[in-house]
């Protein structure tokens, strides 16, 4: 198995100077810009530490003056097997990326590193894999709407991949992405947050996983942005966890790589948000299968 890529994009412009989620707090980020950026430089530095350490490559964008949530590039676009559709943001301050990252996509694609990039129709509002989840264990995608991204949107990217995507509606404006509220586990488990999704989401979610392999996520756990992690192997990395999860998680067989996020967090991202995986393939992977060397 070859080892993970990830996408992640440098903090130097990263700031939180306006609010488009709840979460998002510039007052706090003002008060010690300098303080804040430090500490975001070095919570970057640890995520990345992270990947590597769990056998992950690491692509790194430049960001960009003007353009503070280019450091979430789960929201850049979704891909699977080489294929990759480009995001449409909802808000105006997130639109200035889609030039960006369209550029970069273009040049990961000239290197080989993907193999087509799809402009998505202009009804469509869709931020990337942060609304469009790839679960690996079941040959399908979770696929949220509603806060930022819109049915058509979920439509449009399911039509390009041709695989299932299983909609799920989004019921608070807290938890605006989905993958701020739920991450499939490389064995099969499923760990989310019940209070974000609307009572026709929790049961689209308990009718396609199986009691067993259900993780609830407390408030606790979602308020550390916990359930914005990145899994692969047994390796999940993830914001720094309350102990009941911490648990949880090992004796389902997990190494845990906690990372303090909080500059992010601010901002309304976690350890998700801030990457991109580039290389996801649609061809099943055995659980728990160990990264290459």
């Amino acid at each position: 198995m070859r080892s993970p890529t990830f996408l992640v994009v440098d903090p130097a412009h990263f700031e939180v100077s306006y609010s488009i989620n709840p979460w998002m707090q510039p007052g706090l980020w003002g008060a010690d810009p300098a303080g804040q950026r430090r500490a975001a430089r070095t919570a970057f530095d640890s995520l990345t530490g992270a990947l590597l350490a769990a056998g992950a490559s690491v692509e790194i964008l430049p960001g960009v003056l003007g353009a503070p949530d280019l450091v979430f590039p789960a929201n850049a676009g979704v891909v699977l097997d080489g294929r990759m559709t480009l995001a449409r943001f909802r808000h105006p301050e997130r639109q200035v990326e889609e030039p960006v990252f369209r550029e970069a996509f273009e040049a990961l694609q000239a290197r080989g590193m993907i193999d087509e990039v799809i402009v998505l129709p202009d009804r469509c509002l869709q931020e990337g894999a942060g609304d469009f989840i790839w679960d690996a264990h079941r040959g399908q995608f979770w696929a949220g709407y509603g806060p930022r991204s819109n049915r058509y949107g979920l439509d449009a990217v399911a039509e390009v991949f041709g695989r299932p995507a299983v909609a799920l509606e989004l019921a608070t404006e807290q938890f605006y992405h989905l993958d701020t509220c739920f991450c499939p586990l490389p064995g099969g488990e499923v760990l989310f947050y019940p209070p974000a999704f609307t009572a026709a989401g929790q049961r689209a979610i308990r009718d396609h996983v199986d009691r067993d392999l259900l993780i609830e996520a407390s408030d606790e756990d979602a308020a550390r942005f916990c359930v914005n992690a990145v899994a692969f192997g047994r390796t999940v990395i993830m914001a720094e966890a309350a102990d009941r999860l911490r648990g949880v998680l090992r004796e389902r067989g997990y190494r845990l790589s906690e990372v303090d996020l909080a500059p992010f967090i601010l901002s309304g991202g976690g350890a998700y948000c801030m990457t991109l995986r580039l290389d996801r393939v649609s061809a099943p992977v055995l659980a728990f299968q160990e990264p290459a060397e």
